[in-house]
């Protein structure tokens, strides 16, 4: 049932970004950063774990789970640091993804050669 319920969670995630890429003019980084946003709200408000164990990966592998990390990041490290926690905290929390991100973006940069894209 967790697969499905994943499946399904993120799944639905996808087809919303697709409909917003198909229906307005919205660019695809600009939904990227919305979704982003919609984690840190959902984060902050204290929605996302209560989501988070009811859909499991489905909510947290897409960028809305990096949004939901950074934002409980950020109130972990505001009770432990206090107002320096705001910019402390969203780091401490993603410093794993963001150098995993960096590491493999190397690794695949060395691999392949880029192209510019013709329009």
């Amino acid at each position: 049932m967790n697969y499905l319920m994943a499946f399904v969670v993120g799944g639905l995630i996808c087809v919303i970004g697709q409909i917003l890429i198909i229906k307005t003019k919205i660019t695809s980084a600009r939904i990227l950063v919305l979704f982003l946003v919609v984690g840190v709200v959902l984060g902050g408000l204290n929605l996302y774990q209560p989501i988070q164990e009811f859909c499991g990966a489905g909510i947290a592998i897409p960028i809305i789970g990096f949004g939901g990390t950074l934002a409980n990041g950020v109130m972990k490290a505001i009770s432990e640091m206090g107002f320096l926690g705001v910019f402390a905290g969203g780091l401490t929390s993603t410093a794993i993804g963001v150098s995993a991100a960096v590491f493999f973006s190397f690794l695949i940069s060395l691999i392949f050669s880029s192209k510019t894209k013709n329009s």
